[in-house]
């Protein structure tokens, strides 16, 4: 008697396999919501996630109200992945071990590692980055800066979590190498051959940190009209026609004595270090080098100068330099470092079941924040059940200063 695996201990199967596959989207808030499904009460393909308000507080006696002003993120889910396998009915006959080693783990770790690494690709909206790019970091100095980095942008100091490259895993663990700390860390080290916890946070390595290239930069940039706020920043001085930043770019304004500083995000103090901006989008200078760099900061914020969403000590004044974070054209892995569950969201949610097919299942758990959807067929002339395994999710950047980059 034949004993064949119904779909939905196949789909089970799957939901298994792609979580315990994932690395550094496990450390993403999951926000799967049935609701984006449901009948009657469709949603539509983006979920906006709430942030709380900041406030100025003041001093005296005497009554000073403050506004309340709340904003919010979209996660939009805009990408499907799948993998697709025709089962022949042999094999829709074995045992579930044994088909999930032969067919349905392999796939559904490569869709798992492609979702990972698109889980990575929100490096581009991360303003903050320690290290030179094309330069893997050998000392654990860089990784006690990006901690102190985290410090100064008042983000809590549970959780944190370091995306490694391999590289950065090598030259770590080489690093920590004759320091005196407890014998079983030093042993599992040794064991494993990679980082795990110390220095203020968990490190692990993933294979899919992204790869960011400078842009061409050229001549000698500086900012062209004082007073300047908001999300975009007019310059000169560029290469004529050059394409002289790439999105995912870091840039900051001035020098430290002169130039455009960062704040506490809660005491509105300097930190003593130069506020860095991502460039949003690529940047070709005019034929006369001039050019305007869209930036994003703290919070989605860019040049802010006063109010509880302040981000600099001041707005740039004209001829301040500006200052590109790496060499030109140079491409180099970003790690990242960041607050587990805090930095960053992934949404996920149900996809249509339908009719006039064999089968058609949806596995979805709410405690891990996925829905996988597996629709079956048959073809009658070959005796095998194409098959289709789906996921619909989309990430977001809660909170950029949340997490900083680490140059490769």
């Amino acid at each position: 008697m034949n004993t064949l695996l119904t779909p939905l201990m196949i789909t089970q199967e799957a939901l298994m396999i792609l979580e315990n596959e994932l690395n550094a989207a496990k450390h993403f808030d999951r926000q799967y919501d049935d609701r984006f499904g449901v009948e009657g009460a469709k949603i539509g393909n983006i979920l906006n996630l709430r942030k709380p308000p900041r406030f100025l507080t003041s001093l005296g006696q005497a009554l000073q109200l403050e506004d309340a002003t709340e904003t919010s993120v979209p996660l939009v889910l805009t990408q499907q992945r799948q993998c697709a396998i025709a089962f022949t009915s042999q094999e829709l006959g074995l045992q579930v071990d044994d088909f999930s080693k032969r067919f349905i783990r392999p796939q559904v770790a490569t869709m798992s590692n492609m979702i990972d690494y698109d889980a990575l690709g929100q490096y581009v909206n991360v303003y903050n980055e320690i290290g030179t790019p094309g330069t893997v970091p050998s000392t654990r100095l860089i990784y006690l800066q990006a901690n102190q980095r985290l410090n100064e942008e008042a983000a809590p100091f549970k959780d944190r979590v370091n995306i490694m490259s391999p590289a950065q895993n090598t030259n770590l663990v080489d690093a920590q190498a004759g320091l005196f700390q407890a014998s079983d860390k030093i042993r599992e080290q040794y064991n494993s051959g990679r980082q795990g916890l110390g220095l203020g946070v968990d490190s692990m390595i993933d294979q899919n940190v992204r790869l960011q290239t400078v842009g061409k930069q050229g001549g000698s940039p500086v900012v062209n009209g004082s007073g300047q706020t908001g999300n975009s920043l007019i310059t000169n001085g560029w290469t004529a026609n050059n394409a002289v930043l790439n999105l995912g770019d870091v840039i900051s304004i001035g020098t430290l004595t002169s130039g455009v500083l960062a704040v506490n995000p809660q005491n509105r103090q300097s930190t003593g270090a130069l506020r860095q901006f991502v460039v949003t989008a690529n940047v070709t200078a005019d034929g006369s080098g001039n050019a305007t760099i869209p930036i994003s900061g703290p919070s989605g914020f860019g040049i802010v100068t006063a109010g509880p969403f302040q981000t600099v000590t001041q707005s740039p004044t004209t001829g301040m330099v500006i200052n590109v974070q790496g060499a030109a054209s140079t491409s180099s892995l970003r790690g990242l470092m960041f607050v587990s569950d805090e930095a960053f969201a992934m949404g996920c949610a149900d996809l249509p079941l339908y009719g006039g097919v064999d089968i058609g299942e949806r596995v979805a758990s709410k405690e891990i924040g996925m829905s996988i959807r597996m629709i079956r067929a048959y073809d009658i002339f070959e005796d095998r059940a194409p098959c289709r395994l789906d996921v619909l999710y989309g990430f977001v950047t809660k909170y950029p200063e949340l997490c900083v980059r680490i140059a490769n």
